[in-house]
């Protein structure tokens, strides 16, 4: 993997494979990590969406080459999979209890810990991105800053409510079953990738689909109804001092989600990037928009790509950055939404 040098050399089988992946024995459950590049770097955890592991939520993103020599450069990363997740997870016994969003948050703090990790970066997707901000409201001084990509942060709507419970029914009695698969793969993609009468779908689409039916029913379900039982985390967002870039796909079904948390951010600190013609996932349908947005916020940290001299090695410390350097402005961001399209 990479060394410290200002060139950064990407195996990209490695990469595939995530790294080395290690079994982290918590209060709430083993869960899976696998780290991935030098444990000398800052940490940059993440955290996937419902039914996803880290292979499939940001496999897009790191194999963009822009986007992994900017982060693999100066990060080592800890992919976190929720509990059964991980690829070949076996089925979780029915007599363990189910976890709250709130255990998952704390769950982090048990791996971060294992590591001997101090302050992280976090990157989260949809359910993800919510554990991720509820991690970073109960441990503020375990969290450098946040990119979130569709998140939540209210509770659940009645509509978001009740799909969930079908789905969660469909799960617990029928496992993965075909409208499973059809709610999920709509929660996650636009309608351009996932086809029409006319159009077929895309491969990201069909790869999702095989990665579905792989997934343990009841395993999905427990993290589903942590989810669907999560609390509203709007007024406690304006304490949060990291700064956070939260990216929304113009098609995605919590679109209105991602803006009402950002209206709730303090703005000196957070912006918000709407990807054009894409879904929830961002970081698989369209990784390349996030490349510049996370370039000019990772600036603030005095973090560069590989081309730049900077060691990746020096301190993430933002109290070390004026807080001119903290604005929108100054990230390179729009307070307004910018609308980013990309050739499907």
């Amino acid at each position: 993997m990479a060394d410290s040098s200002d060139s950064v050399s990407i195996d990209m089988e490695a990469l595939s494979l995530g790294g080395q992946e290690h079994l982290v024995e918590t209060t709430y459950g083993p869960v899976c990590v696998a780290v991935c590049g030098d444990p000398d770097k800052p940490a940059l955890i993440t955290y996937p969406d419902i039914a996803l592991n880290y292979m499939f939520c940001f496999q897009g993103l790191l194999f963009c080459p822009e986007a992994s020599s900017l982060l693999l450069h100066n990060f080592c990363i800890y992919h976190i999979s929720p509990l059964g997740h991980e690829l070949g997870a076996p089925l979780i016994s029915v007599d363990t209890p189910l976890l709250s969003a709130d255990d998952l948050a704390d769950q982090i703090v048990e791996v971060l810990n294992f590591f001997g990790l101090g302050a992280v970066m976090c990157m989260g997707v949809t359910a993800g991105a919510y554990i991720l901000t509820l991690f970073a409201m109960k441990y503020r001084q375990r969290v450098l800053g946040l990119i979130l990509v569709s998140p939540l942060c209210q509770a659940p709507s009645w509509s978001e409510w009740l799909c969930n419970k079908v789905m969660s029914n469909l799960l617990y009695y029928y496992g993965t079953c075909g409208v499973v698969k059809e709610l999920l793969i709509k929660r996650y993609f636009s309608k351009e990738v996932r086809g029409n009468g006319q159009l077929p779908e895309s491969d990201i689409v069909q790869e999702c689909r095989r990665l579905l039916c792989e997934r343990q029913s009841t395993n999905v379900w427990r993290f589903l109804e942590a989810i669907n039982g999560r609390g509203d985390l709007s007024e406690g967002l304006r304490k949060l001092q990291c700064r956070t870039l939260i990216f929304i796909g113009e098609n995605s079904a919590y679109h209105s989600e991602a803006v009402h948390m950002t209206t709730k951010l303090d703005r000196r600190y957070s912006a918000l990037v709407e990807v054009q013609g894409s879904g929830s996932l961002v970081s698989e349908e369209q990784p390349q928009a996030m490349v510049i947005p996370m370039e000019y916020f990772l600036m603030g940290y005095g973090l560069y790509r590989p081309t730049q001299s900077v060691s990746p090695r020096s301190p993430l410390s933002p109290t070390r950055i004026s807080p001119e350097l903290l604005s929108p402005e100054n990230m390179g961001l729009k307070l307004k939404p910018i609308k980013t399209r990309l050739a499907l």
